[in-house]
């Protein structure tokens, strides 16, 4: 069971910081050509956590649907912070044990607003791989925001982030 708490920890903290970015972070701004939709900010993070934990509903200590994994950390774009993330994401499905899917809500602190990320995902023994969430809004700049976040695990704690950003 212990090896489970670890994959799926190490699965969330990889996504977790997946989702966001400070229009200071943009690296590249869509011109509506190619297959970027008019408007579409593509911004490049690297999401580093900073405090992670189990929430073992049952206290089993193996996996039971609604055991909750509670991430944050820092968003960065080079050597600079840009800003903060938070992820909340709980156990929806497991079978077999070394094989389930998480619903995550994460949001994004930003010095103009906060952007919204929500989605589900299967977990495997070898990990998140990649994943696709959807943009589900903000406040301030991001009050229309729309788009998806891909991320890349690098690390157990850090995750490459490329955001489709639409305003």
């Amino acid at each position: 069971m212990r090896v489970f708490k670890h994959l799926a920890l190490s699965a969330v903290t990889g996504l977790a910081a997946l989702l966001f970015c400070a229009p200071s972070a943009s690296a590249a701004a869509g011109a509506g050509r190619g297959p970027n939709p008019p408007g579409e900010e593509i911004l490049q993070l690297v999401a580093k956590q900073t405090q992670g934990g189990l929430v073992d509903v049952d206290g089993s200590g193996g996996p039971s649907l609604g055991d909750e994994y509670v991430l944050s950390g820092n968003l960065f774009r080079g050597s600079t912070a840009v800003g903060t993330y938070s992820e909340i994401c709980t156990l929806t499905r497991f079978v077999p044990t070394d094989q389930f899917d998480l619903q995550c809500a994460s949001d994004l602190a930003l010095s103009q607003g906060q952007i919204t990320v929500q989605g589900r995902f299967t977990v495997t023994t070898a990990g998140p791989g990649n994943v696709d969430l959807a943009i589900t809004g903000g406040t301030g700049r991001y009050r229309t925001a729309h788009g998806y976040v891909h991320a890349v695990s690098v690390t157990e704690t850090e995750t490459r982030l490329t955001v489709h950003l639409i305003l």
